[in-house]
């Protein structure tokens, strides 16, 4: 009867362990991989080095960490969104946890609303690519990148936009991202990317304060418009000046892709770059 009492005891103890224990989910490798990389991460900022510097004769030049009491982390300016190009989420999971592709993103989106958050929003996710806005070379270092799981040739569902509209809101808000700074990953590459493509709703995104849309009204574009300086002026890399054309048409005309500027669509990018 004893020995019997003591098993119940033992019982009822592992049980209340498992119960505190946290449970071991499809991603738990892939977590405390993530855990050890932030670690090497606070690590790097924890150093308390002075700058090792010479002149030019090659004397070393005096040096001292005096750490200041005025910082903060760099915080995003910029959001990208992009579709996944795969067949489900569980693909894509699968290809941002995994070393050999090199990319990840610090959200996403899948089809039935539900949101994956990968990447803590002030570390450099590679999601941008070679890629160029304006002045800015590097992406990645200034921006969140967004996957939406769609394989591009499906209009983009309810739930997604539904979840993505309350994701941007929350993230305009906590960083103060400008209206003008919500942009594709087809705008920042448009040599190479074509997502998100012109089936994303870029315009009912604009409504809510999300980047910019063209007005109901229209003007006519002056005769001496010159778009490719326009395209510019709003961000477009226009070293390839066809494929700057296509990518604004995919996200402010969505109807044609050619890569020639019709009288509509001079008249759309004369309203539109007014507004950057």
């Amino acid at each position: 009867m004893k020995s019997y009492y003591y098993t119940i005891l033992i019982i009822a103890a592992l049980t209340a362990l498992s119960s505190c224990s946290p449970k071991v989910g499809p991603y738990a490798l892939t977590n405390k991989v993530y855990k050890h990389q932030t670690d090497s991460v606070v690590s790097i900022i924890e150093q308390e080095q002075p700058a090792m510097l010479t002149d030019s004769a090659g004397a070393a030049i005096p040096g001292e960490w005096v750490g200041t009491v005025n910082f903060n982390l760099r915080k995003p300016n910029y959001v990208i969104i992009h579709f996944t190009a795969q067949d489900s989420i569980q693909q894509t999971l699968k290809t941002f946890t995994i070393v050999k592709p090199q990319v990840s993103a610090h959200y996403v989106v899948a089809k039935d609303g539900k949101v994956f958050h990968m990447l803590n929003d002030y570390l450099r996710a590679w999601h941008a690519g070679i890629s160029k806005w304006g002045s800015i070379s590097d992406m990645n270092s200034c921006s969140i990148g967004i996957e939406i799981d769609n394989n591009g040739k499906e209009p983009f569902n309810d739930a997604q936009v539904k979840s993505l509209l309350a994701l941007l809101t929350q993230l305009k808000k906590a960083y103060n991202i400008p209206t003008a700074n919500f942009i594709g990953h087809q705008d920042i590459a448009p040599a190479r990317k074509p997502d998100p493509g012109p089936l994303f709703p870029w315009k009912l995104l604009a409504q809510k304060g999300f980047g910019y849309w063209s007005d109901e009204l229209l003007e006519l574009a002056p005769d001496n418009f010159d778009y490719a300086i326009a395209l510019k002026l709003i961000g477009y890399d226009t070293s390839n000046l066809s494929a700057a054309v296509v990518a604004f048409k995919r996200h402010f005309v969505q109807t044609d892709e050619t890569p020639t500027m019709t009288q509509l669509d001079l008249n759309i990018l004369y309203n539109v770059y007014r507004k950057y």
